[in-house]
């Protein structure tokens, strides 16, 4: 299932179980800003990319997916934000969660030019260490606010 626009052009869903049960859209469009909730490692059919191996008591104890976690967050970001004729260009401030900041730190910088497709990506971004993501083998979530025409030429 590919990012849509089923109830009306201003909000965007996957059509994954969590936007019902949790009750909220993947992004929504107010005017020029493109509001994209958390996207973390889940592809268009809702299956986890790269998950993290679980210990005993269900908590991540191996972080070295982290940078294709974050990679699969990116790519679901652009998804969402080219339902508006958005790109990541567009982009002005992000945040991070991450449950272990070395291993985020270990590979940030690397996936996030790759992303941005420049070394000097022009929004603002946070990076912020939590104790648990929403599903437990995800190392990363990543919101964002876009505003459309708001890249640098």
């Amino acid at each position: 299932m590919a990012a849509s626009q089923p109830l009306n052009k201003q909000t965007a869903y996957w059509g994954v179980p969590w936007e019902n049960s949790y009750g909220y859209p993947q992004a929504r469009r107010v005017g020029d800003e493109i509001y994209v909730s958390g996207q973390f490692n889940h592809d268009e059919e809702g299956n986890l990319v790269a998950p993290a191996p679980l210990d005993r008591d269900g908590r991540p104890c191996d972080f070295s997916s982290m940078g294709d976690q974050m990679r699969a967050a990116y790519d679901n970001i652009a998804k969402l934000l080219a339902l508006y004729g958005a790109t990541l260009e567009d982009v002005v401030e992000e945040t991070l969660y991450v449950l272990d900041m070395d291993a985020a730190f270990a590979v940030v910088g690397k996936v996030r030019k790759a992303a941005y497709g420049t070394e000097r990506p022009q929004c603002a971004s946070n990076i912020i260490g939590v104790s648990r993501l929403a599903q437990r083998p995800q190392l990363i979530e990543i919101a964002c606010k876009a505003v459309l025409g708001s890249h640098a030429e």
